[in-house]
């Protein structure tokens, strides 16, 4: 087994603290996206959509999407659970960990991906479109300052994947200017305590 991983990408980031958090260790090979290692007939093989991260399992399947990497250590390796135990606390994460990763995630990462230079002349960029992203990732982060007002957690009094999706999002935001507003005290907590951890620097 080894992850094939990147370290200035966010999706790779969003495992390794996964991971760290469940004190699991996997062999690690950097895979350099800046030379577009990721879109070589290699790597193709291995996820034809050129993601990282990809988890090789040791009987050749390979997995490539960050939740689905996420939930296979669930299974193998149930404590601490970080999708939630009950049934209706596993749907409440399942709920905000979709919301961070849809509304806030991705609109971070399309914001990047269509106003950085790191993807010009890689993908057809659309910039009004990453001004949008940029537009709804400032709005959710208003509107999470409000949620996070009555509760510890993205999804309530136990840290869960949702923080974790949440955390990468905001950080991965700083090249794109996309910050934590100086009146947004109860998101500013909230990042603080989830950078302190020390899972946060994996």
């Amino acid at each position: 087994m080894k992850l094939l991983d990147s370290a200035t990408a966010p999706n790779p980031r969003r495992v390794r603290i996964y991971l760290a958090e469940k004190g699991i260790q996997v062999p690690v090979e950097q895979v350099d996206i800046g030379k577009a290692a990721n879109r070589q007939a290699e790597f193709l093989a291995k996820n034809p959509f050129g993601g990282v991260p990809v988890l090789q399992l040791d009987d050749g399947t390979y997995l490539s999407e960050t939740m689905a990497i996420c939930r296979y250590f669930e299974v193998t390796n149930p404590r601490p659970s970080l999708f939630g135990e009950s049934a209706q606390e596993q749907a409440v994460i399942e709920m905000w960990q979709r919301r961070m990763e849809l509304y806030l995630f991705n609109m971070v990462t399309g914001c990047f991906q269509n106003t950085h230079a790191f993807f010009k002349g890689r993908i057809p960029q659309v910039p009004e479109y990453g001004e949008v992203c940029k537009k709804n990732a400032l709005s959710r982060m208003a509107w999470l300052d409000g949620e996070l007002a009555s509760r510890k957690f993205i999804a309530g009094d136990r840290y869960s994947v949702a923080d974790i999706t949440a955390l990468c999002a905001i950080d991965f935001g700083k090249p794109s200017n996309i910050r934590i507003a100086e009146e947004q005290k109860n998101l500013a907590r909230w990042h603080q305590e989830m950078s302190s951890r020390p899972s946060a620097k994996a």
